[in-house]
Order: C-alpha cells, then structure tokens, then sequence
C-alpha cells in the first residue's frame, strides 16, 4: 500500500462504457445498448461488486494490514477478487472446481493470488472446502462470497447508476444471482422498478428458473451447462426474492444459442466474451427479444450487460462454433447484419 492511508483507498473499479450497437439493434429490431465490463481489469462486472466488499472490509476490519481474502469461484469472481486484493494492497486465495478451465487458472496466478487450490466437481464443492479447510487455518482470513451478499450487489447496482436514461429493458445473465441482484437494486434505487428485466439462464445450469416454477429454491443435481462461469446449483435467497417480481422474466436458451451469441457478436462488434455472456446477446437475433417482448418499437431502447471476457481465447470460440453453432439455415439474412453472412462450417 505504501503511504497511501486505508480510509482514502480508491474504488477497484471504473466506469464502463454504454454503447449503441447498428448491427445488433438491426437484429433486434429496437435499440440495442451495450454496458461494456468486459472491459473492467478483470474482464467482468465482479469487480464492482467483490471490489466494493474488499474495500469496505479494509475500511472497516480492526486490522486491514494483517488480512487475507478467500474466494470461491467457478472463474470471474476469484479474477475479480484477486484483482481489487491486489489494487488495495492485499493478499488473495481462490478455489476453484475441477470444471474451471486451464486458461482462467493461469490469469487468476497472473493477476497475484497467493495460492489457486483446483478441488471439487462444482463451485459449491469448491466452496464447501474453502469455508472448511483454507479459510479456518487462516486467524486473519476474510471471506469473499462470489454472489450472495449485500456488499456484491451494492457494487453490481453501480451498473444501473451510471445509466443516464431509462432502458426500456434492460438483459443480465444468472449464476448465483449477484448481478441481477444489483441490477434490481439499482433500479429501485433510480425509481425505475417498472423497467422489465430479463434474466437469463442455460439449460443445465437453470437454477433460478427451477427455483420460480416449483416455488421455492432449488437446488440442481450437477451442472451440465458449457456455460461454467453460470454454474451454480442454487441461487441466493435475495435472487429468489427478486426474481418473482413482475418485472422480470426468467429466459432459458440452449447452449448452442449462447455459442451463437458469442460468435455473432464477436462478427458483428468485434467483442469476444464467454457463453456465460452470448447468452444475452443472443436475444439479440432471429426474432428471440422481440417474442419475449412484442411490444419494442424501433425506438425501445434495451441495455445488455456485455461481461465474462476473461476466459475466452479466439480458439476456444471456433471449437464452440464448430461444435454448437447454429445451421446457416436457422439464421435470419440481412446485409446489414455482418454476423448473418456466416456458415458456421455449415453448407
């Protein structure tokens, strides 16, 4: 930290840039608008929220000099709590499921952890050791949950805060729910709990939607999703709470369509993020937003939260576009569409 005292330490994140894409509001047939935090340090939008605890943590901890954070995480939120650690001074450790790729374990290294630990068929396996083995030999030890807490979703809602105009609509992906969470919570906070919001979930890893038609939280069996960085087996309670309110949607899509939203967007604005996040800009195309939403104008505006570009290389979107990609006849034509001219391998 050097001389700089704990009470002026800055926020482990900055503003990110709302942009209004031609090609996928041509898709969509209304305006598309884009919150870019994959271009955050960790390519995510965790680190809003899991910077804001850390920060506050050190703050407030009657020893800040002497702690050591400890994440679980399927990927993005142990890069983001590494990240905002190592911003504010501090040492980071993060477990990982034996699901997390090879790729995300190296930038997490990268990015300064003390340790990475790889254990576990799924992050709450991965959690469960976290609580039970890393964090109780550590006196000094602080916990960072990727999700469910109130200092997450606080910094999540600074998202929403930096919108200057009302969306009409406004698409986030779910995991543990600490996104939407924050999402929800900033609208409240700018008087705009009317604004619709859709999140979406892959098949296999639709713990919220599961949760909504049964009527209280469940918990799935295993992940089956490619969308690893979504993979959590049950949602936070606050998500649940939320999630029954009526201006949200619950959106299931299949992971070829999340491949596809990847792949598209990387054609159409030359941006590369996971499934985790293609999934959202899927909508985007072949008539999807405006089913779940028919009464969009050309003049709607839709805010999507473009994150998750950390694990995601170049080969990584070919292997899933050869894999799930959609048939060239599934696809809607349009020259003004760069994306809708690609095969996909397909004839």
């Amino acid at each position: 930290m050097g001389s700089l005292p704990f009470s002026d330490l800055p926020k482990p994140w900055v503003s990110t840039p709302l942009v209004e894409s031609a090609a996928l509001s041509k898709a969509a047939g209304c305006r598309i608008f884009l919150k870019l935090e994959n271009l955050q340090p960790a390519a995510s939008f965790k680190s809003r929220g899991i910077g804001n605890l850390i920060r506050r943590t050190l703050l407030t901890h009657p020893h800040p000099h002497l702690t050591h954070f400890y994440s679980s995480s399927g990927g993005n939120a142990g890069l983001a709590c590494v990240t905002a650690a190592h911003t504010l001074g501090r040492p980071a450790t993060v477990v990982v499921p034996l699901t997390t790729k090879p790729l995300m374990v190296a930038k997490i290294r990268n990015a300064g952890a003390s340790d990475v630990i790889q254990i576990g068929a799924s992050w709450a396996e991965a959690d469960a050791y976290l609580r039970e083995e890393a964090l109780g030999k550590d006196k000094n030890g602080v916990y960072v949950p990727p999700f469910d807490h109130e200092d997450v979703w606080d910094g999540a809602a600074t998202i929403v805060e930096e919108l200057e105009e009302k969306p009409d609509a406004l698409v986030c992906s779910v995991g543990g729910g600490g996104l939407f969470s924050g999402l929800v919570r900033g609208l409240d906070r700018k008087g705009w709990g009317d604004v619709t919001v859709l999140a979406l979930e892959p098949k296999g890893a639709e713990s919220l939607h599961k949760s909504l038609e049964k009527g209280e939280l469940v918990r799935l069996e295993k992940i089956t999703s490619i969308c690893t960085s979504l993979g959590a087996t049950r949602v936070g309670e606050k998500t649940f709470e939320y999630g029954q309110r009526k201006n949200v949607r619950s959106v299931v899509l299949e992971d070829r369509e999340a491949v596809m939203g990847c792949w598209r967007l990387a054609d159409d604005e030359r941006l590369l993020v996971e499934p985790a996040c293609g999934i959202n800009v899927a909508l985007c195309y072949d008539g999807r937003l405006k089913k779940l939403l028919p009464e969009l104008t050309a003049e709607s505006k839709v805010v999507i939260v473009v994150c998750g570009g950390a694990g995601v290389t170049l080969e990584m979107l070919i292997e899933w576009r050869e894999k799930f990609g959609l048939m060239k006849r599934e696809t809607t034509k349009d020259k003004e569409v760069p994306s809708t001219v690609a095969t996909n391998g397909h004839d």
